[in-house]
C-alpha cells in the first residue's frame, strides 16, 4: 500500500511539472501573434510535444518539450476543439472564444492537412495541434480558418 502511495505522488509530481511547463510556455507567447504550441510529430502514438513558438518578428524560438496524450487533449480542450473531417470541413464551423485561448485543431483524416489560422502549419494524419488565439486589444476580431485548398471552413470570433 505504501509503495502505491509513492507511485501516486510521483505521477502527481510529473503532472504538476508538465502543467507548469505548459503554463510557462503560454505566458511567454508574444501578444497578437497566433502560435501553434503542440504537435504529434515524431513521438510515440498518442503523445505530442510543444513546438517552437514564434517571437514578435515571426522567428522561431524553442521551448522545452512537453508531452500530452490525445485522450488528455480531448479532455482538456473538450469545449475548445475544431475537428477537421476527411473532406477538410470543420466541426463546429462557427465559434466564439476569448483571446489568448488555446484551442485544439483535430485532424480526423488519414491525410496530412495544411491549416491556416493567421499562420500556416501542417497537422499529421489523425494528429492535432493546439493553437493559441491572439490577444485582441480592440473590438472583437474574426479569424477565418482554411484547410488545404478549402477556404473559410471555419469562422472564429475572438473576443477580449
Amino acid at each position: 500500500m505504501e509503495k502505491n502511495k509513492g507511485n501516486v505522488w510521483a505521477i502527481a509530481g510529473i503532472v504538476i511539472v508538465l502543467v507548469a511547463a505548459v503554463i510557462f510556455a503560454l505566458t511567454k507567447l508574444p501578444e497578437a501573434q497566433p502560435v501553434v504550441v503542440e504537435d504529434t510529430t515524431s513521438l510515440p502514438e498518442g503523445e505530442t510535444e510543444v513546438e517552437s513558438t514564434l517571437d514578435t518578428t515571426g522567428t522561431p524560438t524553442t521551448t522545452a518539450p512537453v508531452t500530452i496524450s490525445y485522450a488528455n487533449a480531448l479532455t482538456q480542450y473538450k469545449d475548445r476543439r475544431i475537428q477537421l473531417d476527411t473532406v477538410c470541413q470543420a466541426h463546429p464551423n462557427t465559434i466564439t472564444y476569448k483571446d489568448n485561448t488555446g484551442i485544439m485543431i483535430d485532424n480526423r483524416s488519414s491525410k496530412t492537412r495544411t491549416v491556416k489560422i493567421g499562420t500556416t502549419f501542417t497537422i499529421k494524419p489523425y494528429g492535432f495541434k493546439i493553437f493559441v488565439l491572439p490577444n485582441i486589444t480592440t473590438a472583437p476580431r474574426t479569424i477565418l480558418v482554411d484547410c488545404d485548398t478549402s477556404q473559410n471552413v471555419a469562422t472564429i470570433l475572438v473576443q477580449e
